[in-house]
């Protein structure tokens, strides 16, 4: 057994999908708006059966495994409630002085710190790019580029359905919410590569390439 492969067998993947799939069956029961819960859950959706495609070929760190499942389920409680009515931070909108529910800033600052540790991880075990600083300058535009991509599908979304489009794309008025949405996502990427760097490599020198 090689190095790769034992290290998926340690991996708790038995709670991760008990985890994953009791988050999924919550947010599904009575959300909100059922095409905006599909529309929001589907890249977890998706996120899961590449993983089980992938795992014994190509096994994740553990790290990068509870970051992705964290992002999939903040993504189902988006999806559950739609962005803009997710109680907690409804809640916090009087004690810190927001005009706005802002749950979807969280959803695009994970956006951008998931994506550019999954990035990271590809390109340094699969010696894409050897140079730290273009690795980084690449994970970055990466994590743009797929928020880019999620701001044009609001925007298509929002063009075939009139009735999902405003609790899909959650801009509750505000009229620069695309742009905040890319820089959150930006600075999500920029702090993971920042603060997770060599934690990430600690995690990648163990279970090789």
């Amino acid at each position: 057994m090689n190095r790769g492969s034992a290290h998926v067998s340690s991996w708790p993947q038995s709670l991760w999908l008990l985890i994953f799939f009791a988050a999924l069956l919550w947010s599904g029961i009575a959300p909100k708006d059922q095409l905006t819960w599909f529309l929001e859950t589907v890249p977890a959706m998706v996120a899961v059966v590449l993983l089980a495609v992938t795992r014994k070929r190509f096994p994740l760190t553990p790290l990068l495994y509870v970051l992705i499942l964290l992002h999939a389920i903040i993504l189902m409680v988006g999806g559950h409630y739609t962005y803009a009515e997710v109680p907690l931070f409804e809640w916090l909108k009087e004690p810190l002085g927001m005009t706005r529910n802002n749950y979807d800033k969280l959803g695009h600052f994970a956006q951008g710190f998931v994506p550019a540790m999954v990035a990271r991880e590809l390109l340094i075990r699969r010696r894409v790019v050897p140079s730290a600083a273009w690795r980084n300058f690449f994970t970055v535009c990466t994590c743009l580029a797929i928020s880019a991509f999620y701001e044009l599908v609001e925007w298509w979304t929002a063009l075939l359905s009139e009735e999902a489009s405003e609790a899909f794309l959650g801009t509750q008025g505000y009229v620069w919410d695309t742009q905040s949405d890319m820089g959150f996502a930006l600075l999500g990427a920029i702090v993971a590569l920042v603060v997770m760097g060599r934690w990430h490599d600690r995690q990648m020198g163990r279970i090789g390439s």
